[in-house]
């Protein structure tokens, strides 16, 4: 009985892995793609978090083909330009849309 379960669930994850042609739906980005923006964002936040200059919680990072957008909320402009700076210093980033609000 277990065999047949396993056996079952080994189709059917190849049979979803072939439908899907291995493609994720972000603009049919393939899974190589998909998995370096995430790279990107990733090393994006944590420099934010390694630099008390910049509040990580406040900006949010998401990359598209190497591409980065910085959105969120900044005490000052210095911040917002710091956190764009981080940004483009990150191996892999094309180009960064700074969307950062400043609040006084």
């Amino acid at each position: 009985m277990i065999m047949r379960i396993t056996l079952a669930a080994m189709v059917s994850a190849v049979a979803l892995l072939t439908v899907s042609g291995c493609a994720v739906t972000r603009d049919q980005q393939t899974v190589g793609a998909y998995i370096d923006d995430t790279t990107i964002t990733t090393q994006i936040k944590s420099r934010f978090f390694e630099n008390k200059g910049v509040a990580g919680t406040s900006i949010s990072v998401e990359t598209l083909n190497g591409i980065v957008l910085l959105s969120g909320f900044a005490k000052s402009t210095t911040e917002k330009l710091t956190a764009e700076s981080i940004a483009r210093k990150v191996n892999g980033v094309k180009s960064v849309r700074n969307e950062i609000v400043v609040q006084p």
